[in-house]
């Protein structure tokens, strides 16, 4: 039995789609059923459940040969680091009542370091925190920027012109990853489990900057987008003004910081390029 938390996200549903065709058996954790109905008539398992529950989190664990795990965001949540060292708990607990053999946590670019990244500090924490559970074997998948970011600011390209470029540097290139690249390669990770804990560094098939993202969204919308600087000063109350709390809008704006003074990979276990380019994502996000 395979264990799948997240199913009904965009990495998630990859690797849930992906073990399916594989002919797994496959548990899918999700708070809301109906959202992975198609997987439901494919063969697979749903429990109803929250990552923040550690009960739920145990019972989905049970008698799993590999898991998939991550710590999905919050941007309302007033303390979006407590939240997430308390699913990596949850985590930790279900993986050691259950010894699990091998699990792929959905890490981040960055995660090397132990503060001042933002919100990348929570899987710090479950990088360090996870190898206590002395039966499982992990994949920590270090994933770079999300190219779906960028259809954040779907609205304002299309009605605008306007890509936002949070923090400035929008002309520096750096790495991006399709979601879809991240699901296949934890999915690989579950179908050939490593001998010994690794680490994978994942990123697209080319590095992007933001003027190049602007680039792309002119050729799909048929009109001039232009990639524009916001100021790391005005990062928290364009935050907050569509949203996120005062708390996950501040680690945001610490998380741009790091990454601008040159927060990156560092160089630890494999590099792997993904596919999917970012005019795939954006088309298919913008068309």
């Amino acid at each position: 039995m395979f264990t799948v938390f997240g199913a009904n996200g965009n990495t998630g549903s990859v690797v849930a789609r992906r073990l399916i065709d594989a002919g797994k058996k496959v548990r899918l954790v999700v708070r809301d059923p109906n959202k992975v109905a198609a997987l439901r008539a494919r063969g697979a398992e749903v429990v109803t459940g929250d990552v923040t529950d550690a009960s739920a989190v145990k019972s989905a664990l049970a008698q799993a040969e590999a898991a998939y795990l991550l710590v999905p965001p919050d941007n309302r949540s007033n303390d979006l680091v407590g939240r997430g060292r308390k699913i990596v708990d949850n985590y930790l607990a279900g993986l050691t009542a259950a010894q699990v053999p091998h699990a792929v946590l959905l890490s981040s670019v960055g995660a090397q370091r132990p503060s001042g990244t933002g919100p990348i500090v929570t899987v710090h924490y479950a990088e360090t925190t996870l190898p206590k559970a002395g039966a499982t074997r992990f994949t920590f998948l270090r994933a770079s920027y999300f190219m779906e970011n960028i259809l954040a600011f779907a609205y304002p390209m299309k009605q605008d012109g306007v890509l936002p470029a949070l923090g400035g540097g929008e002309n520096h290139p750096f790495p991006m990853v399709a979601t879809r690249d991240i699901g296949n390669v934890a999915a690989d990770a579950l179908l050939a489990p490593p001998a010994a804990t690794q680490w994978i560094e994942l990123s697209g098939p080319k590095e992007y900057s933001f003027v190049d993202a602007a680039a792309v969204a002119s050729k799909i919308l048929g009109r001039t987008v232009k990639a524009t600087p916001v100021p790391l000063d005005a990062v928290v109350p364009t935050l907050t003004k569509v949203g996120f709390s005062e708390n996950v809008a501040g680690l945001y704006r610490e998380m741009i910081a790091a990454l601008g003074s040159g927060l990156g990979f560092e160089g630890k276990g494999r590099a792997v390029r993904g596919k999917v380019t970012l005019e795939e994502v954006l088309r298919a996000g913008l068309a």
